[in-house]
C-alpha cells in the first residue's frame, strides 16, 4: 500500500500555517505523508527559504511527517509540477488578500490549481474544527464532469463521519431538470453504497453560486466542494468568474476544486488504495 501524500505551499504567512492545519487535520486518520512546499525564484534564495521552512516545522509536534522542500521556479507550474511527481492526493493552500505569495487569491489561484492535476483545499484564515469536515456542501449542476468530485469528497466523508449536503439548481426547461436529477440519483445511489449520509437542497439557478454560499453558511459547513471548469459553459450555473467568488468567499469556508478530467464520469481516487 502506496502512503498518502499531500503538498502543502508554505510562503510564511498565517494562513499558510492554517493550510498545514488543514493538511494536519486530514492526514493524520490517512496515515498520509506532508511535503511543505517553497517556490523560490533564484538558486541563492535556496538556503534562507530551508531555514525557514525548517523552522515552521519545528513547531508543530505532530505524529504526522512532515519533510520541508525548496524548489527554483514559479508557483503557477511548480505547485502542480510537484505534486504530481510525488503522487500527491490533495494540496492544501492558503489564499491571501494583498500580501503574501504574488498576491495570491483570486484568479492567481486559479492559475495555479488550473495547471495541477492534483486536486486543491483552498483555505482562508479559518482554522480546520476538531472534527474535521463535519458538513460538506456539494454542488451539482448541468455539467457532467461534476460527477467526478464524488469519489474524493466520498473519501473525505468517511473518514470524518461527514453529512454531504447537495445543493442544485432550480430548471424551469423540463429536459434540463431532468438532467440535474440524473446527477443527483448518481450521486444518491454513489453515496448511499457508501452509507454517507446526504441531503439535497434546491435552490434558484439564478445566483446560483451565491445561493451555494448562503446554503453552505446557513448549516455552518466546513468544505464546499467545485469543479474547476475554468470556461463559460451554456449549460454550466458556474463558470471560472464564481469559481473564483467561491474559493475567495466572505464566510471564508474552505473549498476543495479539482480539475475535470476529459473521457470519465466519475474520478477513480481511493484514499484506501
Amino acid at each position: 500500500m502506496r502512503t498518502k501524500n499531500f503538498i502543502v505551499p508554505h510562503d510564511f504567512t498565517n494562513v499558510s500555517n492554517i493550510a498545514l492545519d488543514h493538511a494536519l487535520k486530514t492526514a493524520k486518520p490517512l496515515n498520509a505523508e506532508i511535503f511543505l512546499l517553497h517556490v523560490v525564484a533564484k538558486n541563492k534564495d535556496i538556503n534562507a527559504a530551508e531555514t525557514k521552512l525548517n523552522e515552521v516545522v519545528a513547531n508543530y509536534d505532530s505524529s504526522v511527517k512532515i519533510t520541508p522542500s525548496v524548489r527554483v521556479g514559479n508557483i503557477f507550474e511548480d505547485i502542480g509540477d510537484f505534486a504530481a511527481e510525488h503522487h500527491a492526493e490533495l494540496i492544501f493552500m492558503g489564499t491571501h488578500g494583498t500580501h503574501g505569495w504574488q498576491h495570491l487569491t483570486g484568479m492567481n489561484a486559479l492559475k495555479v490549481i488550473t495547471h495541477s492535476s492534483v486536486p486543491f483545499v483552498v483555505v482562508q484564515e479559518t482554522t480546520p474544527k476538531e472534527t474535521g469536515y463535519d458538513d460538506i456542501v456539494l454542488p451539482l449542476d448541468l455539467n457532467k464532469e461534476t460527477k467526478q468530485k464524488l469519489a474524493i469528497v466520498a473519501n473525505i466523508a468517511k473518514y470524518f463521519n461527514s453529512n454531504i449536503h447537495i445543493i442544485i439548481p432550480e430548471e424551469k426547461d423540463e429536459f434540463l431538470s431532468h438532467q440535474v436529477k440524473g446527477n443527483v440519483q448518481f450521486a444518491k445511489k454513489y453515496l448511499g453504497e457508501r452509507d454517507i449520509s446526504m441531503t439535497v437542497t434546491e435552490v434558484k439557478a439564478s445566483g446560483f453560486d451565491n445561493e451555494v454560499i448562503k446554503h453552505a453558511v446557513s448549516i455552518d459547513a466546513d468544505l464546499i466542494a467545485i469543479m474547476n471548469l475554468n470556461k463559460t459553459s451554456v449549460l454550466g450555473v458556474l463558470t471560472a468568474k464564481h469559481e473564483e467568488y467561491i474559493i475567495t468567499n466572505d464566510a471564508k469556508i474552505p473549498v476543495m476544486i479539482m480539475n475535470p478530467i476529459e473521457g470519465i464520469t466519475t474520478l477513480a481516487v481511493d484514499f484506501n488504495g
